[in-house]
């Protein structure tokens, strides 16, 4: 399956909000950096919590404002939220090549959302100081896109870097790393 292979799907955004939803959203972007923003970003998610333009607008927020484990919260909701539409297992970790096959009928473009947004949290558990929780959701991605049409290949190599030099540093002095 080549996911970059998509042409005129609809993607999250085209997806209509409610006009009130719609003002939340204008209003914390013009005012993005106050305290209100983050407010409105809520109340338009407690108004519309599956709408995933909402979900991406709150991680956005925290992930510029570097509140990292409240945006890991919002992808890990994004990514349960692409599973269930594509009626996919509901945990990233229960999937395989062949569910994919399946959700690419429904929606390539949420199908690879859905790696993104999983991209997205390993990347984060990196920034976090969580590697092997990084590394986990990798390779589940490494596994499923073998072309690396996603570009996770780097991103595993940090990962494992970071899990092998936390295992060097628990052994003590009784090992020696060559790091990067």
């Amino acid at each position: 399956m080549d996911l970059l292979d998509f042409n005129g799907e609809p993607m999250y955004f085209d997806e209509p909000v409610t006009p009130e939803v719609g003002r939340l959203l204008a209003y914390a972007a013009e005012h993005y950096g106050d305290p209100v923003a983050e407010h409105s970003l809520l109340r338009a998610y407690f108004l519309e919590p599956e709408h995933l333009t909402v979900v991406v607008a709150l991680y956005r927020y925290f992930y510029y404002r570097r509140c990292y484990r409240e945006a890991l919260a919002t992808a890990e909701r994004a990514i349960r939220l692409a599973a269930a539409r594509l009626d996919l297992p509901a945990r990233w970790q229960d999937l395989s090549e062949s569910d994919l096959g399946g959700s690419v009928l429904v929606s390539m473009s949420l199908t690879r959302f859905l790696l993104l947004a999983l991209k997205g949290a390993g990347y984060l558990l990196l920034r976090l100081g969580e590697p092997v929780a990084a590394l986990e959701r990798f390779d589940k991605i490494a596994e499923i896109d073998t072309s690396d049409r996603l570009g996770i290949k780097e991103l595993r190599a940090l990962a494992q870097g970071a899990v092998t030099e936390a295992a060097v540093a628990r052994a003590g002095g009784n090992l020696s790393f060559i790091g990067r």
